[in-house]
């Protein structure tokens, strides 16, 4: 009787201590999740300093009103990692278009597009099991006028017998694509130290 009792509190300290290893958390405001890697924390702040600093310098402004066409060019991943940019790029879209400055277009993206349905679509002007008032015309694409493009890098440097200082570059520059010239350049720095313990890959 007394092992079965046993036993009994022992299954039930391992299964309490199983459904209390996961819980929610808030990136934002628990200070203490940091991690060696690249985090949602860190693609958060490089994508709010982007984005802040777009709108502070005046490049997205346009004398008549309305707004940027903009498309996704190249983003660089130089890291150690393996890490989806979109994570980056999404942030700041959504915040653009916040702003009311810009629009993205998914029809045109380095690549390829980022919604193949654009054009497939318009493949359906010679079906005929489609209604033709209801396919798409042509002349109705909106080309993009500026492309964003970027990079980011990682650095890792020794700090000393155990410790390690692993800096992250968040670099974007925002051309105009009529005449390729960049009209802004930003980039946050996001710097951590670590054990030499800790993987950053």
């Amino acid at each position: 009787m007394k092992l079965q009792l046993a036993l009994l509190l022992v299954c039930f300290v391992f299964v309490s201590a199983c459904t209390q290893s996961a819980r929610y958390v808030d990136p934002a405001r628990d200070a203490g999740l940091v991690t060696a890697s690249i985090d949602d924390s860190d693609f958060q702040k490089a994508a709010a300093d982007a984005v802040a600093s777009m709108l502070a310098s005046g490049a997205l402004n346009r004398s008549g009103g309305g707004r940027h066409v903009l498309a996704i060019s190249t983003i660089t991943n130089d890291t150690m990692q393996r890490i989806d940019v979109d994570m980056l790029i999404k942030k700041i879209r959504i915040d653009l278009l916040n702003s009311g400055k810009v629009v993205v277009t998914t029809a045109v993206r380095a690549g390829g597009p980022e919604d193949a349905m654009s054009m497939q679509a318009r493949e359906l002007r010679q079906s005929k099991e489609f209604n033709q008032a209801t396919v798409v015309g042509e002349n109705q694409m909106v080309a993009p006028n500026m492309s964003l493009s970027g990079k980011i890098i990682q650095r890792n440097t020794a700090v000393d017998g155990s410790n390690q200082r692993i800096d992250y570059y968040f670099q974007l520059t925002l051309t105009e694509i009529a005449s390729g010239l960049a009209y802004w350049e930003g980039e946050t720095v996001v710097a951590k130290v670590a054990s030499n313990k800790s993987a950053a890959w």
